[in-house]
């Protein structure tokens, strides 16, 4: 209980919605409650707003091309909802099975994102309300639809019309600023590039950036893989200095003839501190830097060059020298890319490369994640079950009471029940307490205050401003504002408030024990398992990734559909993944660095995932590509390193010791281009993004099962070093 009332008295500001949006979703459901006020029309009025107020929850900061499909996509469900409901309201046990099937997917669209089970949500108390209405014609339904669709459409042309503030404006900020402070540190001109690896992420930059917490939308995933690299290219430059400083001795005493100069090793720094600055650049201005790949071209000549002088026997540096350039510029080449895919350019770029794609292939793609997610394995399913269940059986003892109001049984059922234990119970004690707070409070303001057309308006804005407002920042605030909000849409239908206070406290009563009861019935804990939910979403990355390379140079039927089967198959444990990390989260004792943690594995798994599906997706394009010799042994190291890894997670150490060293193998590779046709060059690209994200993921691992704070995150400097 103690874990429940602290997940329920959270107050999460990094969730708070920034004010200009939560202004202009208030417009939209209060503009048309004015309009039908002026016109005689409040039923029709209240249709709009519901459908406006529903719609709201779709709204955010992302690409205008983005928003206004999603948005356009939750207005036409949110009227088809309507339409179902009102058609089949007298017929009780059609409008039993209806709710129930509807209640399934919206529990199966957790599996897809957030915000798809947002819209799943939505959608089903829409058809319970508009069921408990009563049946209605064919063409009244329809209307009240349209209604319902044109109260989306409005909020989404005040979404589109006016400039949004910027998303992830202070995270932005902060993890530029975490690039452009070690952009100066690393300049060879600098006294602290000595010391960069004793250097830590400031408290500050590291709080802000926890502000991602457990966004997995594409940019969201790609800062926190940005702020993950930092440590990375932190080390990696490290390492160049020390050898330059090596050099500049063995220079002095002029008895060592290296390939490469201490003061050719300073351009070197000088150039990595350029492409930070453009990293940095790049997150607070939105838009790329030009001189990034001009500068990149110049750290990859030199690279090129250390790389032949390497086996020089009269260098001994030389090998060392190439190695460390090789790791630098090999992260430097993925920390540009990221930083690009965040600007608005590189994200409407991104999902073009998406819709381009076979759907099967679209790592963002909600009809395979589903598909893949339909399997009692899976958490979401067990989790729409157990919801599909709870709402029929919500529904039809509603349907049996005679009572007045009695939707709010089944709607706070759907409401209540999530699919983890700390949620679903804070939930449930909020969702009592806000409910009555937002009634009482609604009925207080209904009888102090003048009730004419122009307080209902202001009252709506209000309720409606900070439900969108600080609404997602906690629970109880968001229950007490949609109470309050819900009072005044049904007073504006000329139902007085004193009439819905007692039928909505006892109902929704009725509803949130029976959404406690059935998961007390059938809890979930996650706490013991979300380990092994990583490292099964890591054992079925491994298995994807060995049928993508098998693939190579085959073309039959056979490996189409294994590859299918085991592209499923991880989409399934991804998603599995992905919600045991949200339900820890809530779980009562589990340690913040290491929550952060797991968010970053999540993160720099996806962009593994992400290069896969580019190596799959390039084989599909040029199938005349060949299994070459270098390209196995660097597959086989990749698999040995995600082997190790899920093992770990497993508190199996075995491995440890004997881990490939993936830049070096990825490099073999490389020499051996000539192997490769120019149609097949996208092996190499791809792997070289492959192997920055997994020596990422490997690092945040070890950390994680050691218990080392991520404030700390230094493993012992040869060996994080060693196996960049």
């Amino acid at each position: 209980m103690r874990g429940v009332l602290a997940a329920a008295a959270r107050l999460d500001q990094t969730k708070f919605n920034n004010w200009w949006m939560a202004l202009r979703n208030a417009i939209a459901v209060a503009v048309p409650l004015a309009i039908g006020a002026a016109i005689q029309q409040p039923l029709a009025a209240v249709a709009v707003a519901t459908g406006a107020l529903n719609v709201a929850y779709s709204d955010d900061d992302d690409p205008y091309q983005q928003r206004a499909k999603r948005m356009l996509i939750w207005s036409s469900l949110g009227g088809l909802a309507v339409f179902i409901g009102s058609v089949n309201g007298n017929y009780h046990v059609m409008a039993v099975l209806t709710t129930a099937a509807w209640a399934f997917i919206a529990g199966l669209l957790v599996s897809v994102s957030t915000r798809a089970g947002d819209l799943g949500l939505n959608t089903l108390v829409t058809v319970i309300v508009f069921a408990a209405r009563g049946a209605m014609s064919p063409k009244g339904a329809l209307a009240a639809g349209l209604l319902v669709f044109g109260g989306g459409l409005a909020q989404t042309v005040m979404a589109l019309l006016l400039w949004p503030l910027r998303r992830y404006a202070p995270e932005r900020r902060a993890i530029a600023k975490a690039y452009l402070d070690l952009s100066e540190n690393v300049h060879p001109q600098s006294e602290k590039v000595e010391s960069a690896p004793l250097t830590q992420i400031p408290s500050k930059v590291q709080d802000a950036v926890a502000a991602v917490g457990r966004d997995h939308s594409s940019e969201g995933e790609r800062l926190r893989l940005l702020f993950d690299q930092v440590d990375r290219l932190r080390l990696s430059i490290y390492l160049v200095a020390r050898l330059r400083a090596e050099l500049r001795g063995e220079e002095l005493q002029s008895s060592v003839d290296e390939p490469a100069s201490a003061s050719e090793l300073d351009h070197v720094l000088e150039l990595a501190s350029s492409l930070l600055h453009c990293v940095g650049q790049t997150l607070i201005s939105g838009a790329t830097v030009s001189e990034s790949p001009t500068l990149l071209s110049e750290l990859e000549s030199i690279v090129d060059r250390a790389q032949q002088e390497k086996e020089n026997p009269k260098a001994p540096l030389a090998s060392e020298i190439a190695a460390a350039l090789d790791v630098m510029a090999g992260q430097l080449r993925v920390t540009v890319q990221l930083a690009r895919s965040t600007t608005i350019a590189g994200l409407e770029e991104l999902a073009r490369g998406e819709e381009a794609a076979p759907w099967s292939l679209r790592d963002t793609g909600w009809l395979a994640t589903l598909r893949a997610n339909l399997d009692w394995r899976s958490a979401a399913c067990r989790h729409a079950v157990r919801l599909a269940i709870a709402v029929a059986a919500g529904n039809a003892i509603a349907r049996s009471l005679a009572w007045e109001r009695e939707y709010w049984i089944p709607m706070t059922i759907a409401v209540v029940l999530k699919p983890d234990f700390t949620t679903t119970f804070s939930r449930g004690v909020l969702r009592l307490l806000g409910t009555l707070a937002g009634l009482l409070l609604a009925t207080l303001l209904y009888h102090l205050l003048p009730y004419n057309a122009l307080t209902q308006l202001l009252l709506v804005g209000v309720f409606a401003y900070f439900l969108r407002w600080a609404g997602p920042g906690n629970y109880g605030i968001f229950s007490v504002c949609i109470s309050g909000l819900i009072v005044f849409l049904i007073a504006a239908t000329g139902v007085p408030p004193g009439e819905v206070v007692f039928e909505r406290a006892v109902n929704t009563l009725a509803g949130g024990l029976l959404a406690l009861v059935a998961y007390a019935l059938w809890p979930t804990w996650e706490k013991a398992t979300v380990s092994e939910a990583i490292a099964g979403m890591l054992d079925a990355t491994r298995e994807y990734f060995r049928q993508v390379i098998e693939r190579f140079g085959r073309d039959d039927v056979i490996e189409s559909a294994a590859l299918t089967r085991k592209r499923d198959e991880w989409r399934r444990v991804r998603t599995a993944a992905e919600a045991s990390v949200d339900r820890v989260a809530a779980e009562p004792g589990f340690e913040k660095h290491k929550l952060d943690l797991l968010n970053s594995i999540l993160a720099s798994s996806h962009e593994l995932m992400h290069s896969i599906m580019g190596l799959e997706l390039g084989v599909l394009r040029a199938p005349s590509v060949q299994s070459i010799k270098a390209l196995a042994v660097y597959a086989h190291d990749v698999e040995f390193t995600l082997y190790y890894a899920a093992e770990a997670l497993r508190h199996s150490r075995a491995a440890g010791e004997m881990l490939p060293k993936l830049r070096e193998s990825y490099r073999r590779m490389v020499e051996t281009r000539q192997d490769f046709s120019p149609a097949d060059q996208f092996v190499i690209l791809e792997c070289d993004r492959i192997t920055v994200a997994l020596n990422t993921l490997r690092e945040q691992v070890e950390r994680y099962v050691t218990g080392v704070n991520t404030e700390r995150p230094h493993l012992s400097l040869a060996r994080g070093l060693g196996l960049s």
